[in-house]
Parts: C-alpha cells; sequence; structure tokens
C-alpha cells in the first residue's frame, strides 16, 4: 500500500461513494459536503490525474449533454488496485 495525502484519501473516498456518478465536480462537492473544505477545481483535478496515472482511478468519457453545458464528461472509477489501497488505508487507521 502506498501512503497517499489526505486529499487523495478524500478523492478515492469519494469516488467510491459516488459510484458511477463520480466526476470532476460531484467529487469537490462530495469532499467539501463532507470536510467543510471548499476547493477549486484545479485542486481536485491535478491529484485525481495522478491516482489514474498510478492505476488507482480509471476513466471513462461520456459523450456532451445538455445539463453539463455541452461537454464530455470524464468519470472515475476505482480499480481493483485503488480499492486494494482503501482498505489498506482503512487498517491502518483502525490500528491507530
Amino acid at each position: 500500500m502506498e501512503a497517499l495525502t489526505q486529499l487523495e484519501e478524500h478523492i478515492l473516498l469519494s469516488v467510491f461513494h459516488l459510484k458511477e456518478n463520480a466526476y470532476l465536480i460531484t467529487v469537490r462537492d462530495f469532499i467539501k459536503e463532507n470536510t467543510g473544505k471548499e476547493l477549486s477545481i484545479g485542486t481536485i483535478y491535478v491529484p485525481m490525474e495522478r491516482l489514474r496515472r498510478k492505476g488507482y482511478l480509471s476513466t471513462r468519457i461520456v459523450k456532451p449533454a445538455p445539463k453539463v453545458g455541452g461537454r464530455s464528461v470524464k468519470y472515475y472509477h476505482l480499480t481493483k488496485e485503488g480499492m486494494a489501497n482503501l482498505e489498506g488505508m482503512k487498517k491502518v487507521h483502525d490500528r491507530m
């Protein structure tokens, strides 16, 4: 298990809870709702992409929809490696 920053943990947990509805804005809103932290899009995007490059998240791009302003949406999903890291973090938190 690789040590992650607190924000990276929050992102993985958000993607886990949001399931099929995890994209940049919903992850940011979920973190704000649960931590009270108001984060910019860039503050969320950079670590999400880092987690994707590490293999903890995968993405799928969905064609434009009117409700998101006609832009394609990149949805994030936990990979097996991401889930294993979350489980490992939980064990460490429980022991601490």
